[in-house]
């Protein structure tokens, strides 16, 4: 449904009919324009923010399944224990790509990541009438009519390569975006709250390199300014933000990135996904969905809507949804910079269906139909399948 001809005839019974075969649960239209969407909710959408997630393919670039880290250990280990009833909230909420990169690193990371992608590929593989390995720009165009949820295998660290040739290893396991660093030093280079940051190395430059050989995406979302920088200056290729948001509106935090880092990404061809991590969309309170959609409009003033995307840096239930302990655990393993607060998420965007809600504010902030397409994933999705063509 890409025409004005074709949106405009999108009759009640056709709408409901589509939502039925997304996994949406159908209810009344009312009256005004104005969908309750989901039967287990009284929360109504607009009809022009449901036709658009219909039509878009909706990425979320830093989308782990699930923050509850020991049940997903347990769906690795038993894949048939993942029911239909786990896997609804994730049709239900209209995202049809999650990248699901994580932090690994530390001496053990080759075989630590060995084991991650491992675990995955037997995961996907036994529900493979329900998710897709996205590895591919072919699978990027057909995973929204399949029906199924498609997995973009990701890291947000870079030490699992010991040697360029590892990139070679871990790209034929189906890993397709790969974080130079996390939020400390590695090899490569440094990350945003390190100490110092001297940029990349001579080995981090061949591993660039090497990733823009095989087709792996080059991501700079935890590394420090200056190893940002000389990432845009090495890689031949776009590079991507694939999660964080503006310094300029978050009070100077080491996780967002400056100005001069968001115009080198889109000089580069790149793309950068907006958070709706509290601490990063603002540092004091209220913090609230207005805030985070002030991120999209500073980027898409600064550089342009076609380098713009969305990258929640959360499961759908958000960080305090987590169990008690495994949340303190969490705080515990960043530095202070931080700047944790009581909440960590942000309300409105904390639920399965945070992109009908992220795409009413866009609607709200007056952008384009053309334009929310492009920010819900057809920006992502393009600069992807250029990265992934060799």
């Amino acid at each position: 449904m890409d025409t004005k001809s074709e949106r405009i005839t999108l009759t009640r019974r056709g709408m409901l009919k589509t939502l039925v075969g997304t996994g949406l649960l159908s209810a009344p239209m009312i009256n005004r324009g104005r969908y309750s969407v989901f039967a287990d909710s009284k929360v109504e959408y607009s009809k022009r923010a449901v036709e658009l997630m219909q039509r878009a393919t909706v990425m979320d670039m830093l989308g782990p399944l699930t923050l509850d880290f020991p049940k997903q250990a347990k769906w690795y280990a038993n894949p048939g224990i993942f029911t239909a009833a786990d896997l609804q909230p994730y049709k239900d909420s209209g995202i049809n790509i999650f990248h699901v990169a994580v932090g690994m690193g530390g001496p053990e990371a080759y075989l630590n990541v060995l084991k991650y992608f491992a675990s995955w590929n037997g995961f996907i593989a036994h529900h493979d009438d329900h998710f897709m390995r996205i590895d591919s720009a072919a699978k990027l165009d057909r995973v929204k009519a399949s029906g199924k949820i498609g997995i973009l295998l990701g890291l947000q660290n870079s030490d699992q390569f010991r040697t360029p040739a590892d990139v070679d290893f871990f790209h034929g396991l189906g890993q397709r975006v790969s974080q130079l660093t996390y939020n400390s030093r590695n090899l490569i280079g440094n990350g945003s709250t390190e100490r110092r940051d001297e940029g990349i190395s001579d080995f981090g430059a061949t591993i660039i390199e090497r990733m823009n050989k095989v087709g792996m995406a080059v991501d700079v979302s935890h590394c420090g300014d200056r190893t940002t920088l000389d990432a845009f200056e090495i890689s031949k290729k776009p590079v991507l933000i694939t999660h964080s948001n503006c310094r300029a509106l978050a009070q100077g935090h080491p996780r967002c990135k400056s100005d001069e880092s968001i115009k080198k990404m889109a000089a580069s061809g790149g793309v950068m996904g907006i958070t709706a991590v509290r601490m990063f969309v603002k540092v004091d309170e209220p913090t609230t969905i207005e805030d985070v959609l002030n991120h999209f409009d500073y980027v898409a003033r600064l550089v342009g809507v076609e380098h713009l995307g969305i990258g929640s840096d959360s499961d759908l239930y958000g960080y305090d949804a987590m169990p008690p302990d495994q949340n303190r655990q969490l705080r515990a393993s960043y530095k202070g910079t931080y700047g944790f607060r009581d909440k960590i998420d942000v309300e409105g965007l904390n639920h399965p269906r945070r992109m009908f809600d992220l795409t009413e504010g866009l609607i709200r902030r007056k952008y384009s139909d053309k334009d929310i397409e492009a920010i819900l994933g057809g920006n992502f999705k393009r600069v992807l399948a250029q990265l992934w063509t060799v």
